[in-house]
């Protein structure tokens, strides 16, 4: 049986996403007003196409597990992880705490490597941090996932 679950962004996501996205689009249009700017035109372009081509790669859409795996799903791509790799699933907000090595911290979700003092390194993928569950795995590495009804994942996990 397959269990799928929406990753919800959180109000904050929204507007930092809305903002930064209007912010780049308005810092692009000015570019392309000004005269003989053609290069810092492409560079602008690239850097702008670039974030959001990294956005696409690591956002997540969606949890599902199904009988094999536990997945990520991404717009360009499945991150999946085999249940057998899998020690230990708990509810686990990240906490005020938590430091961004690299990563987004709130543009379009919480994705990237993250580091708190008690769970030490961990990889993130969720939009609001009271949905959030650690996933542990064998080889020590640590999943911070989130989805709409993160208590039922955990079970079926």
């Amino acid at each position: 049986m397959t269990i799928k679950k929406r990753v919800e962004l959180s109000t904050y996501c929204w507007i930092i996403s809305a903002l930064s996205t209007a912010l780049m689009c308005g810092v692009f249009v000015y570019a392309l007003k000004r005269p003989d700017n053609e290069w810092a035109v492409c560079i602008l372009g690239v850097a702008i196409a670039l974030l959001f081509l990294f956005t696409l790669c690591y956002m997540p859409l969606s949890i599902s597990v199904d009988k094999e795996s536990l997945n990520i799903n991404r717009p360009l791509k499945i991150k999946s992880i085999q249940l057998s790799e899998i020690t230990d699933v708990r509810m686990c907000a990240p906490t005020m705490g938590t430091i961004r090595i690299c990563g987004s911290g709130g543009w379009f979700g919480w994705y990237g490597w993250f580091s708190e003092k008690d769970l030490g390194k961990y990889f993130a993928y969720y939009g609001k941090a009271s949905d959030c569950f650690l996933v542990t795995l064998k080889n020590g590495k640590k999943y911070m996932l989130g989805s709409k009804d993160a208590p039922e994942m955990v079970t079926k996990l």
